[in-house]
């Protein structure tokens, strides 16, 4: 209870409770991953640069291939040096069917670029920490399909998460703005 009064006067004072702890890194989870081209990565492959990052399967004909063109979306509203800095990692909820040679076939019928985006797969338990960590809901159905958030974030250099969202179809200005250091 003392802490919480205390969080309170804080807050009431106008102190920064978060300007004085250090960010998070979703790097911290040191994950591996299985890249569309086969290699193995850790969750960290694009450490340095801002990253757009998300879930999905490649199955999926309802919200995911949504998902693909909101991250393209985004990506439009940068210009060309912010495009060409910006990373794209898509992590897949399916292990099981999502193999390196199903996302690369994936990337070529939705004409992904690969040497900027990262299709990715994980065991299980990765996947699960991943997409907690992502505060991504997700749970297999019955007939094979996969019920998830569609959540969109956006990692600085460091991993720290900058902002996210849950808008499918139109780019979110916050992911612009985050993306573009504003």
């Amino acid at each position: 209870m003392k802490g919480l009064i205390a969080c309170v006067m804080l807050l009431a004072t106008g102190w920064s409770v978060a300007a004085e702890t250090p960010a998070v890194s979703l790097y911290d989870l040191e994950e591996h991953l299985v890249l569309q081209d086969g290699r193995s990565a850790m969750l960290d492959v694009h450490r340095g640069n801002k990253v757009l990052i998300t879930m999905f399967y490649g199955g999926c004909q309802a919200t995911c291939p949504m998902i693909i063109e909101t991250l393209r979306s985004v990506e439009s509203k940068l210009d060309a040096t912010g495009r060409q800095q910006l990373r794209v990692l898509l992590i897949s909820f399916d292990p099981e069917h999502d193999t390196p040679l199903a996302l690369r076939d994936l990337a070529v019928a939705r004409r992904i670029d690969t040497t900027r985006w990262t299709l990715a797969s994980a065991d299980s338990a990765a996947v699960r920490r991943i997409a907690a960590a992502l505060e991504i809901q997700f749970r297999r159905l019955p007939e094979g399909q996969i019920s998830h958030a569609n959540v969109i974030t956006v990692l600085g250099s460091g991993g720290e998460i900058l902002a996210r969202s849950t808008r499918l179809g139109s780019a979110d200005d916050n992911l612009v703005q985050a993306l573009r250091g504003r």
